[in-house]
């Protein structure tokens, strides 16, 4: 994994009503580190839909917890040429921590839209946004298993 990326599995305690499970506690250092959120964003995605290149050079952490359906999650350090690819799902929960320096972006895997809760730990500035963007298909982005441009198609067993 890159510096910083981390997955944390969330324990689901089942029971006859259902399941419960916390989602974040700032006692988790192992995953937070000293960090905690400034803004919660829910973004809903249909299937096959691509939200890809960005990065936030102001510190950000993104925090990605798929509540709905799958996702590919993936983060390039443009510097050492390395991608961490990252699949998520409801059937999987966990939390997935992204510094935000990091290009990063999601896939929805599979035929059902992807219901995904997203956590910060900057407020979003309207005036002034922490964002840099690419394409979702820029071809600086190395597969480094491949060697090649990134491919968010390329099946995984490949």
């Amino acid at each position: 994994m890159l510096d910083g990326v981390k997955v944390h599995e969330l324990k689901l305690l089942p029971d006859e009503r259902g399941f419960f499970t916390e989602l974040l506690r700032q006692d988790w250092k192992d995953l937070l580190e000293d960090e905690w959120v400034a803004q919660a964003n829910l973004s809903y995605s249909y299937p096959g839909v691509i939200r890809a290149w960005h990065r936030h050079l102001k510190g950000q952490i993104d925090y990605f917890i798929v509540l709905k359906g799958a996702m590919k999650i993936c983060a390039y350090d443009e510097k050492k040429k390395e991608l961490d690819e990252i699949v998520a799902s409801e059937h999987k929960l966990q939390v997935v921590r992204i510094p935000g320096r990091y290009w990063h972006g999601t896939k929805t895997l599979g035929n059902e839209p992807s219901l995904t809760l997203y956590l910060v730990t900057r407020l979003y500035d309207y005036s002034k946004p922490d964002e840099e963007r690419r394409p979702w298909n820029d071809l600086a982005i190395i597969d480094s298993k491949t060697g090649k441009p990134y491919d968010w198609e390329r099946p995984p067993h490949k």
